[in-house]
């Protein structure tokens, strides 16, 4: 079932992307002290990159070469972001109000929103950026 394995593909490039883009928002807002905003933008610029090629060859298996897929990858991305962490953020802070300090909730709501995201990124590439 093509729509089984390009999912399948979806999340092991999901782990990849994860991986790299999830040490550098971590790292900028634990170490190097950068806000919940900038953190998690690095994510998906340095993840977005990784996940773009990956997903494009591997994924949907798209050879086609155009700015077209660049332009609606970077429209997805930015539209997901957005939705996903502005959901996740303002949910987090009020389901969990009481149950940490803000630098513990934010780091929650970045989870969160990662989870969101993956879910209408997926979405988003299968039937906007990749479709056949």
């Amino acid at each position: 079932m093509k729509w089984d394995r390009q999912f399948f593909r979806f999340l092991l490039v999901g782990v990849i992307n994860t991986l790299v883009g999830t040490s550098v928002m971590f790292a900028l807002y634990n170490i190097a002290g950068a806000g919940y905003w900038l953190s998690s933008a690095c994510n998906y610029l340095v993840g977005g990159t990784v996940s773009y090629f990956l997903n494009k060859y591997f994924t949907f298996s798209q050879k086609k070469r155009s700015i077209r897929y660049i332009v609606k990858f970077i429209a997805n991305t930015v539209i997901c972001y957005l939705l996903a962490y502005g959901i996740a953020k303002p949910m987090v802070l009020s389901v969990f109000a009481d149950f940490g300090s803000l630098s513990v909730l934010e780091n929650l709501a970045m989870l969160v929103g990662m989870c969101i995201y993956t879910l209408l990124g997926y979405f988003g590439q299968r039937y906007f950026v990749f479709r056949d």
